[in-house]
C-alpha cells in the first residue's frame, strides 16, 4: 500500500503540465449531447417476424445483474480521454548540453622527417608521427564541445577532417595518415594559409591553430611569416609545436641557426615568431612526454566553458489515461447494455 503514495508523489514532482489544456472543455460534452439530442423514440419494424415476440418475451425474462450505479464507469472513461488528449507531459532526466566551446584546427606534419624512430612510446621506440598520433588522440578525448578539424601538411597542405564535433571521425583520419602522404617537404606557410581559409568564417574569439612539425619551411607558395599576419588579421590563434631535435641553442651575428639531432632542423625561431604575432603560444617538445604535456597546457590556455543551463525534456505520458480508459470503456461495454 506505501507504493502507490510514492509513486504519486514522484509522478507529481516531475510532472510538468498540460501540453494541450483546452483539451479539457471537452469534459461536459457527453451531457451537453445528451441534453441537446431528442430522446429516442419507438420505431415500427420493417419487416414482421412472428416468432420473434416469443424470443424477445424469452430474452426479457433471463435475470439479469443488477447494474444501478454503474453510470461511473464510463464517465470515469471518458475523464480519462480528456486527459489523454490534453497530453500529460513528466520533466525527464536533466542533460546538460554540449558547449560549443571552439573551434580547433589541428595541423599535422607528414613530411618524411616524421619517419625518424627516436621516440619512446609504451616503453619501445617508435617514430615520431605515431607518437604524435598517440598524443593528440589522448587530446581530442578531452575536447568535448569543440568542433575539431584535422589538416595535414608536407609538401603541399591538404584537409582530411572538416571542423565537426564527431571526434571519432577525426581520429580515425589522424590514425590512418602515414609520412610522406602529402610529400616529403614541409610547407608550413601553406598549412597556416588553409587553416585560416578554413577558419575565417567561424565565430571570433575561437578560432584555434594548434600546429606540430619537425622541420623548416622547404615547399610551398605563402612564407610563414606572412601567413602569421593573415591568421593575426583573422583572428587566427596560432599555437606552434616544434616536435623532435634541439631546436635553435647557438646564433650567428644575433641569428639563431636551428639545428638538431640527427641532422634534422627545427625552425624554433619562426614557429615562434608565427605564435607571437597571433597571440599563441610557441613550445618545444624533445619526447613524448613533453608533448603529452604540452597538449595538457593547451587543455588549460583553451579552455571548454560550458555555460549552457541543463536542459529537462519533456516526456509524454498520454498514453497511461488512454490505456486506462480502453480498459474501463471494456468494461463498461457489456454493462451499458443492461436497457437493451
Amino acid at each position: 500500500m506505501d507504493a502507490l503514495p510514492a509513486w504519486l508523489g514522484a509522478w507529481q514532482q516531475g510532472f510538468s503540465g498540460f501540453a494541450w489544456p483546452w483539451a479539457w472543455l471537452l469534459l461536459p460534452l457527453p451531457v451537453l449531447v445528451r441534453w441537446i439530442l431528442p430522446p429516442r423514440r419507438g420505431s415500427t419494424p420493417a419487416l414482421r417476424v412472428p416468432w420473434v415476440r416469443r424470443l424477445d418475451q424469452g430474452h426479457r425474462a433471463m435475470p439479469r445483474p443488477r447494474l444501478h450505479g454503474a453510470w461511473w464507469l464510463p464517465a470515469l472513461a471518458w475523464l480519462l480521454l480528456c486527459a489523454a488528449t490534453a497530453r500529460p507531459q513528466q520533466w525527464g532526466q536533466a542533460h546538460a548540453p554540449p558547449a560549443q566551446a571552439r573551434q580547433m584546427l589541428l595541423a599535422v606534419d607528414l613530411s618524411g622527417s616524421m619517419n625518424e624512430t627516436d621516440m619512446h612510446l609504451g616503453g619501445q621506440v617508435v617514430d615520431r608521427l605515431t607518437a604524435a598520433k598517440a598524443v593528440i588522440a589522448d587530446f581530442l578525448e578531452r575536447r568535448a564541445g569543440d568542433r575539431v578539424g584535422l589538416l595535414v601538411f608536407g609538401q603541399r597542405a591538404y584537409m582530411l577532417a572538416p571542423l565537426t564535433l564527431d571526434r571519432a571521425s577525426v581520429r580515425s583520419q589522424l590514425r590512418d595518415s602515414v609520412a610522406g602522404l602529402a610529400g616529403r617537404e614541409t610547407a608550413l606557410g601553406d598549412a597556416i594559409g588553409l587553416a585560416v581559409k578554413r577558419l575565417r568564417e567561424q565565430p571570433q574569439g575561437q578560432r584555434v591553430l594548434v600546429l606540430l612539425t619537425d622541420g623548416v619551411n622547404t615547399a610551398g607558395v605563402l612564407d610563414p611569416l606572412k601567413a602569421a599576419e593573415l591568421a593575426r588579421d583573422e583572428g587566427v590563434r596560432v599555437h606552434a609545436i616544434a616536435f623532435g631535435g634541439a631546436g635553435a641553442s647557438m646564433t650567428l651575428f644575433d641569428i639563431p641557426v636551428p639545428f638538431a639531432q640527427g641532422g634534422e632542423q627545427v625552425d624554433e625561431h619562426t614557429l615562434r615568431q608565427v605564435a607571437q604575432m597571433t597571440g599563441g603560444r610557441f613550445f618545444h617538445a624533445r619526447d613524448t612526454a613533453e608533448l603529452a604535456g604540452i597538449y595538457a597546457e593547451l587543455d588549460r590556455l583553451e579552455p571548454i566553458e560550458i555555460s549552457a543551463e541543463p536542459v529537462r525534456p519533456r516526456l509524454e505520458r498520454y498514453h497511461w489515461p488512454l490505456g486506462a480508459a480502453l480498459l474501463l470503456g471494456l468494461a463498461a461495454w457489456p454493462l451499458g447494455r443492461r436497457g437493451a
